[in-house]
């Protein structure tokens, strides 16, 4: 299994702390900024080029020619949906939810008055079937929103990311498979602990740049990183 670990296009919330560095006034679930269009979009195109005329022994390292992706899944935080389906109808490949790759804390925003973390439902299936009917939903998501629930603690983040990783394993190691997950820089960061088996400590943080690209090699014997935060196919004025 190849595995690549795509942050999302730049959002609403990263232009506002980009402007002000400072969370005031973000949104719950925000939207791709004209910016994170135009970045996914790229995105897209380096995904979707092939070169099959160059000759490359072994495990292209670098993807010289080309990526070959056979699935597609996102978390159900609407900027990596929205990033995620650009990039599918490109490679015409269905894109599917997976609701543990969302942030760390989930749907919420802060109380004006005490500053305490206050979970929100996230959005509906009806809302998913309207803006983005391509996306495969899990079953069990309703009307009541996929999330509806307390903030996510700290304590939870990595559990989740251990999950996620077993999980995706199980699905496709031992296979040929090359696998894209569009999910987020705070849970990119939990996975890699993850998979590094590295003790948690809120000190260290693995930068990830919006539609990066960290790739993973994972065998029967041995799991390679190949790259990370790999976004050298943005033009200079689209890095964010």
């Amino acid at each position: 299994m190849q595995l690549y670990f795509i942050r999302h296009a730049q959002s609403a919330n990263n232009a506002l702390w980009d402007r002000t560095g400072a969370n005031q006034s973000r949104s719950h679930d925000p939207e791709l900024t004209d910016m994170g269009y135009r970045q996914a979009h790229a995105l897209a195109e380096f995904l979707r080029r092939s070169n099959s005329a160059v000759s490359i022994e072994g495990r292209d390292p670098q993807n010289v020619t080309g990526f070959g992706l056979t699935h597609l899944y996102c978390s159900l935080m609407v900027r990596a949906v929205a990033t995620g389906s650009i990039v599918a109808e490109a490679l015409n490949l269905p894109l599917a939810a997976w609701p543990d790759l969302h942030e760390s804390g989930g749907i919420y925003l802060d109380d004006e008055v005490t500053g305490e973390p206050i979970g929100l439902p996230g959005n509906s299936r009806s809302y998913f079937e309207t803006h983005y009917p391509g996306l495969v939903l899990p079953d069990s998501l309703d009307e009541q929103g996929w999330w509806n629930r307390p903030h996510e603690p700290p304590e939870e983040r990595p559990i989740r990311a251990q999950r996620f990783w077993r999980e995706v394993r199980d699905r496709h190691g031992g296979t040929d498979d090359r696998v894209a997950v569009f999910s987020h820089g705070g849970f990119y960061n939990h996975w890699l602990v993850a998979l590094l088996n590295m003790p948690e400590r809120q000190s260290l943080w693995f930068s990830m740049n919006n539609t990066a690209i960290t790739r993973i090699d994972y065998g029967d014997q041995d799991t390679y990183i190949v790259y990370t935060n790999r976004a050298d196919f943005l033009p200079a004025n689209l890095v964010t």
